[in-house]
């Protein structure tokens, strides 16, 4: 797989990767990811990616140029690509999504600054338009990291095990059931070797903690 970030700060992005799972998975060649300054294709004399709001209002937004010629350029060479926009008023992001954007070849993320995008580039570029949540972030670079972290995961030999993908919370629309170290302790069903048992109290576990902290999700 391969993501291609288009950021105005790629050094808040290309660092995540130099550590752990993510950077074991890239040294296999498991996904690859490129960081496009998009700054890097403004043609005024300042370099300027931002203008004015058409009809007043407080801040700037990214203009219809320069993220337009770096989207053109990207697009020209991965013309199969899914191009996302990282926005608050896109869809809420959720583990369905992340498994479905795994099994793209290339994924475009395209990170917000400043009060948005001309949405014009939505309009001609977006194939989906997502949201982490209810709430602003200062950019979208924290949003795609989210985003890569969440759908790399996915990816077959990413995890160092396999299985651990198959009881994570939200596969099934409920929580992972709780989990204990083997100091103290712990509910006896789970020392005593009957994985049948094991896996019914864990059932039900995960209905309950889901129903206390996320009882949205069972309705």
């Amino acid at each position: 797989m391969k993501i291609v970030v288009f950021s105005l700060f790629p050094n808040l992005i290309l660092p995540y990767f130099e550590d752990s799972i993510l950077k074991r998975a890239r040294d296999k060649n498991l996904f690859s990811i490129e960081v496009v300054n998009f700054r890097d294709f403004s043609k005024n004399k300042y370099k300027k990616v931002d203008t004015e709001i058409v009809g007043g209002g407080a801040g700037m937004i990214i203009d219809n140029l320069a993220l337009r010629e770096a989207l053109l350029f990207y697009k020209g060479k991965y013309p199969n690509s899914k191009t996302i926009f990282l926005t608050p008023v896109g869809k809420r992001y959720n583990q369905k999504d992340a498994v479905r954007f795994s099994k793209e070849e290339v994924l475009f993320l395209v990170c917000g600054r400043y009060e948005g995008f001309d949405e014009r580039l939505i309009e001609d570029f977006a194939d989906e338009v997502i949201s982490i949540g209810d709430f602003i972030l200062t950019g979208g670079e924290l949003a795609a990291l989210v985003v890569i972290d969440s759908v790399l995961r996915n990816i077959e030999g990413v995890l160092g095990n396999s299985e651990s993908l198959k009881d994570e919370s939200f596969n099934e629309n409920f929580l992972e059931a709780p989990s204990f170290s083997k100091v103290g302790e712990v509910p006896n069903i789970l020392k005593s070797g009957n994985h049948k048992k094991i896996a019914f109290w864990r059932e039900k576990a995960s209905f309950f903690k889901t129903k206390f902290h996320r009882p949205d999700l069972i309705n």
